[in-house]
């Protein structure tokens, strides 16, 4: 284990004392407040009565069975808690739970059906969450392991669920055909493409006289072929054990079933495809709390990318790469619970030069097989004649350039602002980060709500010059509120979250533990950089 620390630590200039820091700490611990009500309540379920008549059946939560999967003191990173909150006709957690967790010593996706939410009936909201759930899996080659217990698709919803829907069965096979094991716990009723899960896993467990898996239940059956069975003849268990094969071993009970899963998952004999070179971790020299007065809740006024920094990685030690260059973009090395990174923070707009710098960075961070951290809080890319002339367009461009080709394992997260194509160049979701987190303060659009309400009213008074109309000013004034209120609530965390744009709101204070457990999962993947780039235009 190599102790050297070569890199400097970073000085904080951070005065705990100051009405600003105090008023920011304040506001996002309020923020924070918040964001822990809203993960509560996904938690619960189909809530009270229906996790009583769960109970009262003799089953395990949901939650229940993940606790007794994980090893001892284990950690949990679930991902796209609130995927579905506050959209019409979804619950919070699109009745799937889903995050990383150790399992016999190995890191695993772990998904769940919420039984207690519509008997764990697929919504359109759960097909997506569970297709980002593969991509992660599949990314950091993850072995998965889901504990089912599904009505199937939800019928009336069945024209928005039956396309994307196909998408989990096709990701099934495709891990199993790069080695990437997956095991099926199967609790309950597993009906019509449910099937396919238990189907199609590598390993599939069911628990005896509780378990049933079948294309059509007896119903269908009934009116499809005239035939009288039984759900227990039809797909029971037993049944799919002795006489089918479906099912790879019987359990006694459910936890019989969690212990069978456990055992499987020890005797995969899973290796990581990278390990960084052993280091010894040193915690950050600053507070973790001290985020909270850092970060400003409003985006619009800025704050020290190097102070976030300080207190996520080992020893606040940082390495910086060209500091008195492109200074609106910091990049540099530094080392988080022993994986070395390679950090691009944003600390103000991106201008040609911090776009090069950047580009640059990738390039060398990718040379050395170093994963990236994405610190956004971006409002754009210079706009204006001076910059076009420049080639802002063509050095932007470099940027996103290299961001796309870039074959490191990267990790993004939204300490503020994400704005225009600054998201794009700070490797926002379209750019496929292994994970991407945001903090409660963050926004997001195209720009924000002032800005486009005023580029629409400047079209809308040429456009009424041209015609040799008198302006509307009241119309115009109500219009451009309406846009405001409209981009306002469309940027908003909670907005993007349940929408899948991120992996999940987080408190900053857990930011250095969320990153750690993301590189550890990368790491299940071979790590291996680039020097294959598109066309740079010079």
């Amino acid at each position: 284990m190599s102790d050297a620390q070569p890199y400097p630590v970073i000085a904080t200039r951070v005065d705990p004392r100051t009405d600003d820091f105090r008023a920011s700490h304040a506001a996002n611990l309020a923020a924070v407040a918040k964001l822990h009500a809203a993960q509560r309540e996904a938690t619960q379920g189909g809530g009270e009565k229906y996790n009583a008549r769960h109970l009262a059946a003799g089953k395990l939560l949901p939650r229940e069975r993940i606790e007794l999967l994980l090893d001892r003191d284990s950690y949990f990173l679930e991902l796209c808690a609130l995927a579905g909150k506050d959209v019409p006709g979804h619950v919070p957690g699109s009745g799937l739970i889903g995050g990383i967790g150790r399992v016999s010593g190995v890191e695993c996706l772990i998904t769940a059906s919420e039984s207690t939410v519509k008997g764990g009936a697929v919504s359109e909201m759960t097909a997506w969450k569970s297709g980002r759930l593969s991509d992660i899996a599949e990314h950091n080659r993850l072995p998965s392991i889901s504990m089912i217990e599904s009505a199937g698709a939800d019928l009336p919803n069945q024209s928005k669920i039956f396309v994307p829907g196909g998408r989990g069965f096709r990701d099934l096979t495709r891990r199993s055909a790069e080695k990437i094991p997956t095991v099926c716990l199967v609790f309950g009723s597993s009906t019509a493409g449910g099937a396919y899960i238990p189907g199609m896993s590598d390993y599939t467990v069911m628990v005896d006289k509780q378990a049933q898996v079948y294309l059509a239940g007896p119903p269908l059956v009934k009116m499809a072929t005239g035939e009288d069975t039984d759900h227990e003849e039809l797909g029971g268990a037993e049944m799919h054990a002795r006489i089918s094969g479906v099912a790879d071993y019987l359990a006694r009970d459910e936890r019989d079933a969690i212990r069978l899963g456990r055992e499987i998952v020890a005797h995969l004999g899973w290796a990581k495809g990278a390990h960084p070179a052993a280091r010894a971790i040193e915690p950050p020299r600053y507070r973790a709390d001290e985020l909270l007065g850092i970060a400003s809740p409003d985006v619009k006024v800025p704050f020290d990318a190097r102070e976030v920094i300080a207190r996520l990685v080992d020893g606040s030690r940082f390495s910086e790469f060209k500091p008195l260059y492109g200074r609106s973009l910091v990049c540099g090395w530094a080392h988080l619970h022993g994986f070395p990174i390679g950090i691009l923070a944003n600390n103000g707009i991106l201008f040609s030069e911090s776009a090069q710098k950047g580009a640059q960075f990738i390039e060398l961070c990718n040379q050395s097989n170093v994963p990236l951290v994405f610190l956004q809080n971006i409002t754009g890319f210079m706009v204006g004649k001076k910059y076009e002339q420049e080639g802002i367009i063509k050095h932007g461009a470099k940027l996103i350039n290299a961001v796309s080709n870039s074959t490191v394992p990267a990790i993004t997260i939204m300490i503020g602002a994400s704005y225009g194509a600054g998201n794009y160049a700070m490797c926002g979701r379209a750019y496929a980060p292994r994970f991407l987190f945001t903090w409660p303060n963050h926004r997001i659009a195209v720009m924000g709500g002032k800005q486009l309400a005023g580029v629409l009213e400047i079209i809308q008074r040429d456009a009424a010059t041209k015609r040799g109309e008198v302006v509307d000013e009241q119309k115009l004034a109500m219009g451009k509120l309406m846009i405001e209120a409209q981009l306002d609530k469309e940027s908003d965390p909670y907005f993007a979250t349940a929408r899948l744009w991120d992996d999940g709101i987080i408190d900053p204070r857990d930011t250095r533990t969320v990153l750690a457990i993301s590189l550890s999962a990368a790491y299940n993947a071979p790590v291996v950089g680039t020097t294959s780039w598109g066309v740079f235009r010079h």
